[in-house]
């Protein structure tokens, strides 16, 4: 694929289209992102677990109680609707919009790989916007586990998983060659020291792959902890936006309460990743 096809890839995770201290969701996040998102960019989102958490609460009184897996397979599917919806009402009606809901298995097959790279470069084309979740509802824990294990027996070295958005967007850049990858999270970006916002890390680099992949990890040794339970943190989002960005991808790890120019064109604080001198 010559040149970059589209412009950026984007991702948001599921804590930061939340307001916790009202247990409801963040409209205003949801304004700024969609005041921005046109063709030629990815938007892969996280939310719909959490928002149909609150919707479901907001409906019934209460939680759902049982198999812990059972429960986040029907808060996401009752989530689904009203974060599509939410894109839909911000996002310009000039452009159209397309979910496409992924699983693990559609990047660990070629043809399947294939068809999805093929489709996210038809909605450029065609002017809409590609929003994108990892299909929660019908991606049973167990199952899931035993297909990647056969995968990684059967010698195949680059198994994806995928539940993770943040690895989702990552595998995403690197189908379409993305000139910028940004990753959305409840923080500024990567800290030396986590419990100090000052420390910010605002720039990792390398002159070449290797010294770019070597500061990378340098700085993983910082992260700790992470936004929610069962959530990775700062540390897996490193090690997600490695491949990309050794392929040459611009990594921009920061906050949505800062527009998408001002992150990408770096008016705005965040950790920025990238290849020098490419």
């Amino acid at each position: 694929m010559a040149g970059y096809v589209f412009d950026l890839v984007g991702k948001i995770g599921s804590m930061a289209l939340i307001r916790r201290e009202d247990n409801d969701i963040d409209y205003n996040i949801f304004a700024r992102i969609g005041a921005q998102l046109k063709p030629g960019m990815i938007w892969v989102t996280s939310g719909a677990t959490e928002i149909g958490r609150i919707d479901y609460i907001k409906r019934t009184g209460c939680e759902l109680t049982g198999i812990l897996d059972e429960i986040k397979t029907d808060y996401a599917a009752q989530g689904q609707a009203i974060l599509m919806e939410l894109y839909r009402q911000f996002i310009s009606p000039s452009y159209g919009i397309r979910q496409i809901l992924v699983e693990h298995m559609h990047f660990n097959d070629h043809e399947k790989r294939d068809h999805i790279q093929k489709l996210l470069i038809r909605s450029a084309q065609q002017g809409t916007v590609p929003i994108i979740n990892y299909n929660d509802p019908v991606s049973a824990l167990e199952n899931r586990k035993m297909e990647l294990s056969k995968l990684r027996s059967s010698g195949d070295e680059d198994v994806v998983e995928c539940v993770d958005n943040d690895e989702t967007a990552s595998v995403i850049a690197g189908l379409v060659h993305a000139k910028n990858l940004l990753i959305l999270t409840s923080t500024d970006g990567i800290y030396s020291d986590p419990k100090d916002p000052s420390t910010l890390i605002r720039e990792i680099t390398g002159s070449d792959k290797d010294e770019l992949e070597k500061n990378i990890r340098n700085a993983q040794k910082s992260c700790v902890g992470a936004s929610r339970e069962g959530a990775q943190g700062a540390k897996a989002k490193l090690e997600y936006i490695i491949k990309p960005a050794l392929a040459g991808t611009n990594v921009i790890i920061g906050s949505p309460k800062y527009r998408i120019d001002e992150l990408v064109g770096g008016s705005a604080p965040a950790t920025r990743i990238r290849l020098l001198n490419r």
